[in-house]
């Protein structure tokens, strides 16, 4: 499976911690930045990623800035992405089971061993298919159609 990152300076710690961890998990983990702590703009990298899953470069991301708001706002602007900034396990499983998210995003001051959790939570929860989840999905989709 092929994992998207991407953060800005203040997540940069975060999402280097989070890709270390996916790596020894096996994962093809495809780094969208930043590269570094030098101060730099959250919707630079979260169109990236956002592309990254519009064209199925990868198949889920994670992003994570300051408050994980802004660059859930920004993923969120890209044609196909569903992104939530997710503050809970609970948020996470939702996002996944309901909304079929295909990001999530979250604060830099998440503490490291409640991201990873959040991020494997992420990737292991399948989607509903029950009917509410996919109707309310679809409307999602026919919607994004229509305005593009």
């Amino acid at each position: 499976m092929r994992i998207g990152l991407a953060s800005d300076h203040r997540g940069y710690t975060l999402k280097e911690r989070i890709k270390e961890e996916l790596l020894k998990e096996n994962y093809e983990v495809l780094d969208y930045g930043t590269n570094s702590t030098e101060s730099s703009d959250y919707p630079d990298y979260a169109f990236r990623l956002g592309e990254a899953i519009r064209d199925k470069a990868v198949e889920y991301g994670v992003a994570i800035c300051g408050s994980g708001i802004g660059i859930s706002i920004a993923c969120n602007k890209v044609k196909g992405v569903r992104c939530a900034k997710v503050d809970s396990i609970e948020d996470v499983m939702a996002t996944r089971r309901d909304n079929d998210a295909n990001i999530i995003a979250f604060g830099e001051r998440t503490p490291q061993d409640e991201a990873i959790l959040w991020v494997n939570m992420f990737l292991s929860t399948s989607s509903s298919m029950e009917e509410k989840h996919v109707r309310r999905r679809n409307k999602i989709k026919e919607y994004e159609e229509k305005i593009s």
